[in-house]
């Protein structure tokens, strides 16, 4: 009897630690109250018709955030909550809005636009949530995704964006990554119907040390056959990519990856335990001593959306006990708890889950800051807590259904991308879609890598090439910007005309990536060598050519997304243009920038905006780089952007994506493309001037003791420029300037020469060198006349072996160049301002010093300050100067003594 029981229990033993290996279910660590007490928190934030608002605006709310959101509530166990979620996207026909283009512009046949990586994502939500795949929002999406995977050319196998009218196949891009690939194969893999083509090329975008990376990117090469675009190129496997930086790890596309890998092997593929082993592997080696883990480019350290994601991956696989465990502690770090948090800022908001621990504590006294931060960084984190994998989740299996990447962005930052104009969440291929500015720089930057995008083809057609930059974030697919959707369902069928897709920013920095999508060139440029010893304007040139994608315009990617930045394309021709470097890549980004489409997107925010929206920052740079280049188009956009200019000499935007940060850089832009004829434009700069001579930040500012270096070195380019003319900078008061303007020229100036050191370097309050200031400060000098060759000389020396520069210290960045921080080096490397180039359309007005004292009371001082605008003598010069005067002064006294002696001895002589 003993024998037997203890038999029985044996075999029990046996068959659930089989069971646990089968279903990939990690009990042990698994903390589904913390789950449920998040989704709980996140039922909160749903509006009562299940939406969720788009952080950046817009009328259409983030599909993709609610689905996200949809996929925490099942894993926990609490889908009823996501009920709204469903019955918006299902029942109200608004799901088409978030993976056709049909919500840009309803009605209008953009329908026909298929998003792949959205597509894929809402069949996985439909799997989820119990409805039928096969007919929600009145779609088959089972059809629908595998009529997104393509059977040939280039793309064969990819889940793509594309449409279904072919003779607007060009006009739309392929922005497919891996976060589409990989719902796409688990949303199929659910329904047994597994992809071959699917899954072989997600498996080939799997590195040899195991993890995967984000974006699919086009390669050279010499092979033939139905792969290779008619220009010689390939989409290329992860391994091939990283000769060229093409393939940067990624902790979100690894886990996401993994997943599907585990649906598609349990549905019945064959051939997935090496990759799916050596994807744990790389996971498990690269958990932070924290437990956490990051995502990729610009999301590398530890966050809650990165770790709940991989978790999720992980505790489906199996085998990773100590992992998951370690892992799932970091995620609770960061969560709002009763115990802990009762008392406290965080009371009312129990069950949240912050970015990251740090933001967490910083809650506890202060409370929620950036509520749409923690409604992403909750939805994807909570999928770590409840650990069900995405194959029982897509089957309404294990406990609810399990969670899918998120359209949350792993940077705290960024924000998911919805088909407003935001980059809300957003896996994979997904069409462009305003960014929201910011940045970096770039991004700042953003780290705004480039990459190139392709055509998406027709299933069965070819695409054209496209090699896309390392998303930053996370997940998730989803559609475009912003278009009022009626209340009624969008109709199923027409053919669109393909909408590009813009982003109606106008920022100069890479995350403000405003750019709608227009079609990519023919032919990727090939990257441009040069050696070391070039001399740095060259090399930074050719880093800059090196970054466009398809050789004419840059791009950048956010959540998962990519998108064309007009911003930074229209910096780097008058970057190249500063430097005399690179001719052919200025006429082909010129040429690109200045393309009806690229204008209507970039200048007036086609198609989201209605008729009649303009930009005058856009509208001013796309003037200077027409008049470079002696394009006839500038006419009108100046014509554009004086309608902006009210009878104070402000310039105010029109639509819905109007920039309501009014910077003094802004409108100087405007000044400067209306030159000719400013109006009181520059009146109003005058006015803007703070008593120590500097320009405040914000034209808003009416007055102010000190400013901003940047901005002073706006209004002094601004102020000085006047058409092009061969005649020399005036060095009295040029005719039509106001004793005013000279006055308040002069006392800019000057105020720029406070801050460089005696090597023309502008530092931080660490000491460190600031490359993008130092270079505006020295480019605004140039205009008026002074030497900038000491910030020349001294960036030339901080130039990396790329090209590049990095941001901060070299120390600090690890050597890693950025390209935003480059991108500002320009002017300061050449040593000039893109003002003084060759054909530009501008010239300075007046040069310092002035010859003439007395223009008037008003600049009595104008000699003192050009000359206070002088670079600083050293210390010790002075000190020796000093020193020096005291010993001639003692040695004259000492000289009048003995010659009074003399004489009065002489004197005494008989």
């Amino acid at each position: 009897m003993r024998r037997g029981s203890l038999a029985a229990l044996a075999f029990a033993v046996s068959a659930g630690v089989v069971a646990a290996l089968l279903t990939g279910t990690a009990t042990a660590a698994n903390d589904p109250d913390a789950a449920k007490s998040n989704s709980r928190w996140l039922a909160t934030k749903l509006k009562p018709d299940g939406t969720l608002e788009n952080p950046n605006g817009g009328t259409l709310p983030d599909h993709g955030l609610m689905i996200d959101v949809l996929f925490a509530m099942y894993a926990s166990g609490d889908g009823a909550k996501a009920e709204p979620i469903v019955k918006f996207l299902d029942d109200q026909g608004h799901a088409t809005d978030y993976f056709t283009w049909d919500g840009f512009i309803p009605g209008a046949g953009f329908d026909n636009v298929i998003v792949g990586g959205a597509t894929a994502k809402t069949l996985v939500a439909a799997e989820v949530s119990g409805r039928n795949p096969r007919n929600f929002d009145g779609y088959d999406l089972v059809a629908e995704t595998q009529g997104a995977i393509m059977r040939g050319g280039p793309d064969k196998g990819r889940v793509s964006d594309y449409t279904k009218k072919p003779d607007i196949t060009g006009d739309v891009i392929n922005n497919a990554n891996m976060f589409g690939q990989s719902l796409g194969v688990i949303g199929l893999a659910a329904v047994g119907e597994n992809d071959q083509l699917a899954i072989d090329k997600l498996v080939s975008q799997q590195c040899s040390e195991g993890y995967f990376r984000v974006m699919f990117a086009y390669i050279p090469t010499t092979e033939t056959g139905d792969h290779v675009t008619p220009d010689g190129h390939k989409i290329s496997t992860c391994d091939e990519g990283k000769p060229l930086d093409l393939s940067p790890t990624d902790g979100d596309a690894t886990g996401i990856a993994l997943s599907a890998m585990l649906a598609a092997k349990k549905a019945g593929a064959a051939g997935l335990d090496t990759p799916i082993a050596k994807a744990v592997a790389w996971l498990k080696a690269n958990q932070t001593p924290g437990g956490g883990w990051g995502g990729g480019v610009g999301t590398e350290a530890p966050n809650t959306n990165s770790t709940g994601l991989i978790l999720q991956g992980l505790a489906e696989a199996g085998g990773s006990d100590a992992a998951v465990d370690k892992g799932v502690r970091y995620l609770k770090s960061a969560q709002a708890n009763a115990a802990a948090d009762s008392g406290n800022k965080l009371a009312g908001d129990l069950g949240a889950i912050a970015y990251n621990p740090a933001s967490y504590e910083s809650a506890r006294a202060s409370g929620i800051s950036g509520l749409d931060t923690w409604i992403r960084a909750s939805a994807q984190a909570s999928l770590g807590l409840s650990q069900v994998g995405f194959s029982a989740l897509a089957k309404g299996g294990g406990q609810p259904p399990t969670s899918s990447v998120s359209e949350t962005p792993t940077t705290p930052t960024t924000t998911s991308s919805s088909e407003t104009g935001s980059p809300t969440s957003t896996p994979t291929s997904t069409t462009s879609e305003p960014v929201p500015s910011t940045t970096t720089t770039t991004t700042t930057t953003t780290t705004t890598t480039t990459t190139t995008t392709s055509v998406t083809p027709t299933p069965g057609t070819s695409s054209s090439p496209s090699a896309s930059p390392p998303a930053p974030s996370t997940v998730t697919v989803t559609s475009a910007p912003p278009a009022a959707k009626p209340d009624q369902p969008a109709p199923k069928t027409p053919a669109p005309k393909s909408p590009k897709t813009p982003k109606p920013k106008k920022t100069v920095t890479p995350r403000a990536s405003t750019g709608a999508r227009v079609p990519p060139p023919t032919a990727i440029s090939t990257p441009v060598a040069l050696p070391g010893t070039a001399p740095a304007a060259s090399r930074l040139g050719a880093y800059l050519t090196n970054r466009l994608v398809g050789g004419d315009h840059v791009e950048v990617t956010e959540d998962g997304k990519t998108y064309v930045d007009y911003d930074a394309t229209a910096d780097l021709v008058l970057a190249l243009r500063a430097l005399d470097e690179q001719p052919d890549t200025v006429a082909r980004a010129s040429k690109f920038l200045l393309t009806p489409e690229a204008v209507q997107a970039y200048a007036h925010g086609a198609p989201y905006e209605q008729a009649g929206a303009s930009y005058a920052e856009p509208l001013a740079k796309l003037v200077l780089v027409a008049e470079f280049a002696k394009a006839d188009v500038a006419g009108q956009l100046r014509a554009d952007l004086v309608k902006l200019r009210d009878a104070d000499g402000k310039f105010t935007d029109v639509g819905s994506f109007a920039d309501a940060d009014e910077t003094v850089e802004r409108h100087a832009w405007a000044v400067l493309a209306t030159a000719a004829d400013p109006g009181p434009a520059v009146e109003l700069l005058l006015s803007r001037q703070c008593s120590d001579g500097t320009f405040p930040k914000h034209l808003d500012t009416a007055q102010c003791g000190s400013g901003d270096l940047g901005a002073t070195a706006a209004a002094v380019t601004a102020l000085a420029a006047r058409p092009h003319t061969d005649a020399a900078p005036s060095t009295k008061r040029p005719d039509g300037w106001t004793e005013r303007r000279v006055s308040a020229f002069v006392s800019a100036v000057g105020a720029l020469g406070v801050r460089p050191t005696g090597e023309g370097m502008v530092t931080g309050e660490a000491g460190e060198p600031d490359v993008a200031l130092s270079a505006t400060v020295a480019a605004a000098r140039q205009i008026a006349g002074l030497d900038a060759s000491g910030t020349a000389r001294s960036l030339g020396k901080l130039v990396q072996a790329d090209g590049g520069f990095v941001k901060g210290s070299v120390a600090a960045s690890d050597g890693k160049t950025d390209f935003p921080t480059s991108l500002a080096a320009a002017q300061g490397v050449a040593g000039r301002s893109w003002l003084t180039a060759a054909d530009s359309p501008l010239s300075p007005a007046i040069r310092l010093p002035l010859s003439e004292t007395n223009v008037a009371d008003a600049v009595s001082g104008t000699q003192l300050q050009a000359a206070a605008a002088q670079p600083a003598q050293p210390t010790w010069l002075l000190w020796g100067l000093v020193g020096l005067a005291g010993i001639l002064l003692a040695a004259a006294i000492a000289l009048i003594f003995l010659l009074r002696r003399f004489i009065k001895t002489k004197g005494a002589t008989p």
